[in-house]
């Protein structure tokens, strides 16, 4: 059959099967089945079944859960709140004052979560009704908490960077290093914004209130402690060559276990109820990195793959041109799908065109998870969006406009980290390289 129809086929099949419903996984596996039968000789099924297994059993993919875990326990214990408490008196005298810890705080739970939902619906929780209480105007209130929550997906240990590198197979421990320093520029970036938009938008900030006092900082920095000491013991047993990344999870659910329990925020029903918060979520990116693991092996028997790599080849494109092209190509898949299924769905027939312009694969991981994060705030399938209209009870799409000038700064980011590439190569070449 020719690859052009076989391709426009495949393509209908999937939104077909997306559209009438159908779990992603499914679909994925449904698409992997036709094209076997249209266009390989080699049994379907029995590639089907090895595939499957094969890519389940990795190593590396038991840090999956664990993490997935310790962002449940922590989303259930007082950790949180105390780290949304302690990171207050710091932002008071800041322009924007303590929209900062919206920001922050996202920052600080992504470093021990690695979950956008968890950790929007987390500090959203806790930071919308004292916003909301002290006078600041909802639209930079839910706007900063939409946008810093996509930290979950940059600032290691990130869920899906563990799936892009199993998918892609790469270093989970190299694209943990190489999402550390675009994580702190978001941050600044979202921090800047933040400061501008208060000093222009005077008359819709509270006045400023009083300096804490040396004794409230105190409190502040013991209440930030076991956050600091968690984010410590999970990044820092990586890079320190004690532990690899499913080790390191594992520190992370005894660390989570033992600061909740010692604080009295971890009960019998909330530690039944992280269990399976965590098995449920889970099993869902397993069945679809198996989904997606059997498309890759069916796209590979027939040649199409192969074929968009030597196209992009023979086209010339600069890398510049191949990146906004993919950049559109993500955005509006992001108006349908969820940042996993992209990753999964689009990582086996993007990685050869991206390894044939001669981008490395470390950095193509980190400027996928930022495109990915735009998806989060991007309506009508913007997770992002649905955790916050669930607190709100605002419309999503008055969520998602509120969301806007932070989905330009995420397509700003991804242009500074296309022009910088070093920021995300910077420290897997240096620390690793020893």
């Amino acid at each position: 059959m020719d690859l052009t129809l076989l391709s426009i086929i495949l393509v209908i099949t999937l939104f077909g099967f997306l559209l009438m419903g159908l779990w992603v996984g499914f679909a994925l596996l449904a698409v992997g089945l036709v094209a076997m039968e249209l266009a390989s000789p080699a049994p379907a099924g029995t590639v089907l079944a090895t595939r499957m297994w094969g890519s389940l059993n990795v190593w590396d993919l038991t840090a999956l859960p664990m993490f997935i875990w310790m962002g449940e326990i922590l989303f259930r214990s007082r950790l949180s709140s105390d780290m949304f408490t302690g990171l207050a008196p710091f932002t008071r005298r800041l322009p924007g004052g303590l929209l900062h810890v919206n920001i922050m705080g996202c920052a600080l739970f992504a470093a021990v979560s690695g979950s956008s939902a968890a950790t929007t619906a987390t500090v959203g929780k806790m930071s919308l009704p004292e916003l909301r209480a002290r006078g600041y105007d909802p639209r930079i209130a839910i706007g900063t908490l939409a946008g810093a929550g996509t930290f979950g997906f940059l600032i290691p240990p990130s869920i899906i960077l563990i799936v892009y590198g199993a998918a892609a197979d790469q270093s989970i421990a190299r694209l943990f290093l190489a999402g550390i320093l675009p994580g702190l520029m978001l941050a600044a970036l979202f921090a800047g914004y933040v400061m501008i938009w208060s000093l222009i938008n005077r008359d819709a900030m509270p006045p400023p209130p009083e300096k804490p006092s040396l004794r409230e900082r105190m409190r502040a920095l013991a209440l930030l402690m076991p956050t600091v000491l968690l984010i410590v013991a999970v990044i820092g047993s990586i890079y320190a060559g004690l532990a690899s990344p499913t080790e390191a999870a594992v520190v992370g659910v005894v660390g989570a276990l033992l600061i909740s329990g010692l604080s009295g925020g971890l009960d019998r029903a909330s530690f039944v109820a992280s269990l399976r918060g965590s098995a449920i979520t889970a099993c869902m990116i397993a069945f679809i990195l198996a989904g997606a693991s059997f498309l890759t092996v069916a796209m590979g028997f027939t040649g199409i793959p192969r074929l968009l790599a030597a196209w992009i080849g023979e086209q010339g494109y600069s890398q510049f041109a191949l990146l906004s092209a993919l950049l559109v190509f993500f955005i509006v898949l992001g108006f349908f799908l969820d940042g996993i299924s992209i990753v999964v769905l689009t990582t086996s027939v993007i990685l050869p065109m991206v390894l044939a312009a001669g981008i490395d694969p470390i950095w193509f991981g980190i400027f996928l998870v930022l495109v990915v994060e735009m998806s989060q705030i991007t309506p009508p399938v913007g997770f992002n969006l649905f955790v916050l209209q669930s607190i709100t009870g605002r419309g999503i799409f008055e969520i998602a406009r509120y969301a806007l000038p932070f989905f330009l700064i995420l397509v700003l980011a991804t242009a500074i980290l296309a022009l910088f590439p070093e920021i995300a190569l910077w420290l897997p070449g240096t620390m690793l390289s020893r």
